[in-house]
C-alpha cells in the first residue's frame, strides 16, 4: 500500500528536480506523476484520422515513489507517513507531528 496518494502535496528529495514541490496527479505501482515536474519532450506523430498534426509536446514523466516525500505544511519540510487506527478507521498521520494528513490538506 502506497503512503502517497493522488492529490497529496509532495516534495522531490532526489534527482534533477530535487527541492521542487507539486501535487500528485496519479500513482501506479511504484511510480508517481507530479504536476509540473520531470518534464520531458515527446515527439508526437501526425494522425490523419483525428486531424492531429505532428509536434514536439512537453509533458510530465513519472518519478519513482522513493524519490518523493509528502510535504508537511506545518513544518515546511518533507515528512514520513504512518498509520493510526482511530475508532475503527485507519488514517494517515505525519510521523514528526502526529497530526492527520487529511486535516493538513
Amino acid at each position: 500500500m502506497a503512503k502517497i496518494k493522488k492529490g497529496d502535496q509532495v516534495i522531490v528529495i532526489a534527482g534533477k528536480e530535487k527541492g521542487k514541490q507539486g501535487s500528485v496527479l496519479s500513482v501506479s505501482n511504484d511510480r508517481v506523476l507530479v504536476e509540473g515536474l520531470n518534464l520531458v519532450k515527446k515527439h508526437q506523430k501526425p494522425n490523419r484520422a483525428t486531424g492531429a498534426e505532428g509536434a514536439v509536446v512537453t509533458q510530465e514523466a513519472t518519478l519513482h515513489i522513493s524519490n518523493v516525500a509528502i510535504f508537511n505544511a506545518a513544518t515546511q519540510k518533507a515528512d514520513r507517513v504512518g498509520y493510526q487506527v482511530v475508532e475503527g478507521t485507519k488514517t494517515r498521520i505525519f510521523k514528526s507531528t502526529g497530526e492527520s494528513v487529511a486535516a493538513a490538506k
